[in-house]
């Protein structure tokens, strides 16, 4: 059964960790942010860590987030930035507490470990949304979305898509992430439960072949066939090949999913973009698709 975290209020304190990479700049402007919610932010002993590329040792990147998983003072834990390291200290992560004192985990990219973990194990509700690392650089609607959803108030989603769809209403529980950390947690227990879930999908510097490839490997896997729906975020900065895989990222999806029947959207803004919406794991909700136009809403 999913749970809801309560959401947040004024002067609730939050953590910010980084349970992977490193931080390679000032992140002043993101506090200045969250505090002007009216938060008080809590900056954990990974933040400004270093070892080799990590944000600290695994051992004190694990100690640093368990000591908010366990403190029920916190109300919500952000993750600073992503990168690669996560999956590295997941399994030494216990979530006994957390799950008697729920409260929002939020995080995208490498986080998608801990996201998926969340939901896999507990059935807690959690945040695919900006990071401090990103705060900077992304849209305010992206920036207000997130303050939305921490705070409670019921998100919807209109856009328009460059790509086709394919049309359809369906209602479901959203799950979702990054696709190669998807990939990499199949088989773990942190892999998350696909069937009759409305799944969302992005990635960033991945190669047409490798996207191909991953979710060759989902369908194969039978995740993608019991879906009700499917979300195609963004999947940018592809770098050139010498030789033409002869697709684009939205072709080599398309071509791969075209035969179910559920709704299926493209270009929906999630992932290593400016505007990067947030999106509530573990929520119930709709999804509408018209030809080039996408409607989505909490329930």
């Amino acid at each position: 059964m999913i749970k809801q975290p309560p959401y947040l209020k004024i002067g609730d304190k939050i953590a910010l960790v980084c349970p992977a990479k490193k931080l390679p700049k000032s992140i002043d402007y993101a506090l200045t942010v969250l505090k002007s919610w009216g938060l008080e932010v809590i900056i954990g002993d990974s933040v400004y860590a270093s070892h080799h590329q990590f944000a600290g040792t695994d051992t004190l990147r694990t100690k640093d987030i368990q000591r908010f998983l366990d403190d029920p003072t916190i109300k919500a834990i952000i993750s600073g930035r992503g990168g690669y390291g996560t999956i590295r200290i997941i399994d030494e992560l216990d979530f006994t507490k957390f799950e008697q004192n729920p409260k929002w985990f939020v995080g995208f990219s490498d986080i998608t470990v801990l996201l998926s973990h969340i939901i896999a194990t507990t059935g807690i509700q959690c945040l695919h949304a900006q990071m401090p690392y990103t705060f900077e650089d992304a849209t305010p609607a992206s920036l207000l979305s997130l303050k939305k959803t921490l705070f409670g108030e019921k998100e919807a989603y209109s856009y328009k898509s460059v790509f086709k769809n394919k049309t359809g209403i369906c209602e479901g529980v959203l799950i979702g992430g990054n696709l190669t950390l998807l990939c990499m947690l199949q088989g773990s227990v942190s892999e998350m439960d696909f069937e009759n879930k409305i799944l969302f999908l992005e990635d960033v510097g991945e190669h047409e072949y490798s996207i191909d490839r991953m979710l060759r490997m989902l369908k194969r896997a039978g995740k993608l066939s019991k879906l009700k729906g499917l979300i195609i975020g963004a999947f940018n900065e592809i770098a050139e090949e010498k030789i033409s895989f002869g697709q684009t990222a939205d072709e080599v999806i398309w071509e791969i999913v075209k035969e179910y029947e559920f709704p299926i959207c493209f270009n929906f803004p999630t992932g290593h973009i400016d505007n990067n919406l947030s999106m509530t794991l573990g929520a119930t909700v709709e999804l509408a698709v018209d030809t080039n136009t996408v409607n989505f809403r909490y329930l």
